[in-house]
């Protein structure tokens, strides 16, 4: 697409195909900012692109921001959780606001951005960090003595969370003293916090100018295995209470503008507590769930709202309206292996002849032992589903947890 120089020219920090296109596709100059294993199929396909080592950390670090400068970008998007504080950093140097890179790190560390959000006057469990194995069985009694426990009462779980890893890595949940055991050394230090009982989803909310530009609601069927858009009916009931509470965490995280993807819990008296909030596009390919529902290309909005010379104008012409403008329901599932032992890979046929399935992205097994699967451990694909009703789809994201895709 022709791009207009009047508009941001944006830096993408990492490395996401979907993205590229996306810039590709829209009207404002774009870079991409990925390791250098990238360099050549960015040669060979013209894409713009500078070498960048996103784990090395050292006195070079501000050499990024300085040549993204130099090159004339307006604002760098992070595309992953490792990104976000080289994009709090570069963004902090190209906007010319220090604070920008101290809430990149209040959105990376878990324990900070719990605490943050706590002051904001915003509802969280009970958390602590854990450096060793004795904190972890210190913080399980200290909980379950809180909540009254018997002796022979069944414990209360206890979560721990890595601090700067997306999503379901590195979490794991803790019952009894002997589970602690189990945890390797190395994952300390950890988050720890108290179990909340509750629906868990997911918020999308793109933000320009401190304000909500669009709100998705992302309903979990089961965490770590299944998503749909837009929500059921009966989450999207809270609509209002969503929206106030986001509102609320903008205010709390100084943010304004951007992407953000926190997670919340409902209780049953429809009550809030907020989880964690990600600076990125979420798992799970809820981006590419949202084009199919609603025709938008989620890559491009991000970019619309990080842009400092985008509109107000332009933002209110660019996204939908929330729901009603939603063609139908999309969802998908993560599929592990079941067995030990597989030797190839079998779409179940109650799946693939369902009316609502539409495609996976699945492949053959490399090898035929399947490795233990460690905390919620990490999916082999996704099957793509899209109907009109919510619930046909919850029921049928829960019926492939029971199936086996690989025999």
């Amino acid at each position: 697409m022709q791009k207009d120089p009047n508009k941001g020219y944006i830096a993408l920090l990492g490395w996401s195909l979907n993205a590229i296109e996306a810039a590709e596709n829209f009207d404002r100059r774009y870079i991409v900012v990925a390791p250098d294993w990238a360099e050549e199929y960015c040669q060979k396909h013209d894409i713009p692109y500078v070498p960048w080592n996103f784990e090395r950390l050292n006195d070079r670090s501000m050499e990024i921001a300085e040549t993204l400068k130099e090159k004339g970008v307006d604002v760098a998007i992070p595309l992953y959780e490792e990104t976000v504080e080289w994009a709090g950093a570069i963004n902090s140097v190209l906007l010319d606001n220090p604070r920008i890179y101290g809430q990149s790190l209040l959105l990376r560390d878990k324990a900070l951005m719990k605490r943050r959000a706590q002051l904001g006057g915003i509802r969280v469990g009970i958390f602590e960090e854990a450096h060793d194995k004795e904190d972890v069985v210190r913080f399980l009694k200290r909980v379950n003595q809180t909540l009254l426990k018997l002796d022979g009462d069944p414990n209360d779980p206890i979560h721990l969370k890595a601090f700067d890893k997306a999503g379901c890595l590195g979490h794991r949940v803790i019952r009894t003293p002997d589970e602690v055991d189990t945890i390797p050394d190395e994952e300390f230090p950890v988050l720890m916090e108290s179990h909340l009982d509750g629906w868990e989803f997911a918020v999308e909310a793109w933000v320009h100018d401190g304000k909500i530009a669009f709100l998705n609601i992302s309903e979990y069927v089961t965490l770590g295995y299944s998503v749909f858009v837009p929500a059921s009916p009966e989450l999207e009931i809270y609509r209002e209470q969503i929206t106030q509470q986001i509102e609320k965490l903008i205010k709390a995280f100084d943010i304004e503008f951007g992407l953000i993807h926190p997670e919340y819990f409902v209780t049953s008296d429809g009550e809030m507590y907020f989880g964690e909030v990600a600076y990125r596009p979420p798992g799970f390919k809820v981006f590419e769930l949202l084009e199919r529902v609603y025709g938008f290309n989620a890559y491009q909005a991000s970019m619309l709202v990080f842009d400092p010379k985008t509109t107000k104008e332009e933002v209110a012409k660019f996204f939908p309206k929330e729901v009603v403008d939603a063609d139908g329901f999309a969802g998908c599932f993560g599929v592990y292996p079941r067995r030990r032992v597989v030797s190839r890979l079998e779409i179940p046929e109650e799946t693939e002849d369902h009316p609502y399935f539409e495609s996976h992205e699945l492949t053959s097994p490399v090898e035929e032992t399947v490795t233990k699967r460690t905390a919620f451990g990490t999916h082999w694909g996704l099957v793509y589903f899209k109907g009109e009703d919510a619930h046909t789809i919850r029921d049928l994201l829960k019926r492939q947890e029971d199936l086996d895709f690989y025999v």
